[in-house]
């Protein structure tokens, strides 16, 4: 008995390999302070908690639409043109389990085998799993520490070829915390526009995002009508990340294929997991502001604790929940460093290379936990750090 081609390209998330590693370490007894996982540890807000409960005792239990209900569409339509400019077709939007499947969903309808999809790199690990998985050639562009993080139009442009169908971006981006600016975004529409290749805006963390450098979609150069797709979630902002409920706008014929094929995998998206997301979206902002004030303290405390460590030094994050640390200066790889740091300081962390291969000399932290526990885990960092010297 064998498995297919297909199953032997699966990958899977690095960050839950390590989660799983770091539960069976706590399971047998040992501490370790959490940074390797950007999940958010807040409660998800009352209001949202409360509109669930109250989907459910309404009867909300049966099958939707596989687009979505009609209520979170229009309401998804609604707050594009608020934050966006621009109020797109319900037709242009899709109701998904999760943001992460609209990589695929997206890839699959738009990218055929062999041809070929530019990707951030590092950037975040399902763009090359599923460009692989769909037998699609995954180009990644470096994003470089000196440009800090961003992606670069005219590396952009070099890389493209006859076989390129897809750019995907991502600002606030995962795993450096970079945002573009107006004028990077611009200019890869505009590579995209002229070549015919479709634009995939991961703006995941949009709403999150502490710098000087202001968010800016793509999406309000075209509406959605053309180029563009945005793909969107509550995981983040809102504290839902296991509630599993992303959106995407775009072009109605890209849009209607990928609803066929979420109606293909997985029937619809929970109708009372909908209504919770109406009234996130929709409902008292407070404590949106509250999480985004404490991550900002978060971030402050963990970039200065790592400027502080031998042989590291670190950007400032302007959005997203992550640092992204050089520490080249520890005569460390990537993979050596973060190995080290979860057995001798019992702090889980992820490699830069576990985001592509210009990661090498990076790590990942996530400040999705506690100041205590912040504290505490940069202070085992400088202590496994000076007892190495």
């Amino acid at each position: 008995m064998t498995l297919s081609h297909a199953a032997h390209r699966i990958a899977g998330q690095p960050m839950f390999r390590v989660l799983d590693k770091v539960q069976q370490l706590e399971a047998d007894g040992r501490n370790i302070i959490h940074f390797e996982i950007g999940d958010p540890d807040f409660t998800t807000p009352k209001h949202i908690i409360e509109a669930c409960c109250n989907s459910l005792h309404d009867g909300e239990t049966h099958y939707v639409n596989s687009m979505g209900t009609h209520d979170l569409r229009a309401v998804a339509a609604m707050v594009t043109q608020s934050s966006r400019g621009f109020l797109p077709d319900i037709n242009q939007v899709l109701v998904t389990p999760g943001a992460n499947i609209i990589i695929y969903l997206a890839t699959l309808c738009l990218v055929n085998p062999g041809e070929e999809v530019i990707i951030p790199n590092p950037g975040f690990p399902t763009y090359a799993a599923v460009a692989k998985l769909c037998g699609v050639k995954p180009v990644g562009i470096p994003l470089k520490e000196s440009n800090y993080f961003r992606m670069d139009p005219d590396d952009v442009n070099n890389a493209i070829t006859s076989k390129t169908k897809l750019i995907i971006i991502n600002s606030p981006n995962n795993p450096t915390g970079s945002v573009m600016t107006r004028e990077e975004m611009t200019a890869i529409y505009e590579i995209a526009k002229d070549k015919g290749i479709y634009l995939l805006s991961d703006e995941v963390y949009a709403r999150m995002h502490y710098g000087d450098t202001a968010f800016y979609s793509p999406s309000s150069k075209d509406c959605c009508k053309e180029t563009v797709i945005v793909m969107n979630s509550v995981s983040k902002a809102f504290a839902m990340t296991g509630w599993r409920l992303g959106t995407a706008i775009g072009p109605e014929a890209v849009i209607e294929k990928m609803g066929l094929l979420v109606q293909t995998l997985c029937s619809c998206t929970a109708p009372f997991v909908q209504r919770a997301a109406i009234a996130a979206t929709l409902g008292d902002q407070k404590p949106v502001r509250e999480m985004m004030a404490t991550y900002r303290r978060r971030r402050d405390m963990m970039v200065d604790g790592l400027n502080r460590l031998p042989g590291v030094h670190c950007l400032n994050s302007e959005g997203a929940l992550y640092t992204f640390p050089n520490i080249t200066g520890t005569g460390r790889t990537s993979q050596e460093f973060s190995d080290f740091m979860l057995e001798k300081a019992g702090v889980a962390l992820l490699p830069g290379t576990d985001f592509g291969s210009a990661g090498e000399g990076y790590v990942r932290l996530a400040f999705t936990t506690r100041e205590d526990k912040i504290m505490e885990g940069l202070k085992r960092m400088k202590q496994a750090l000076e007892e190495r010297r």
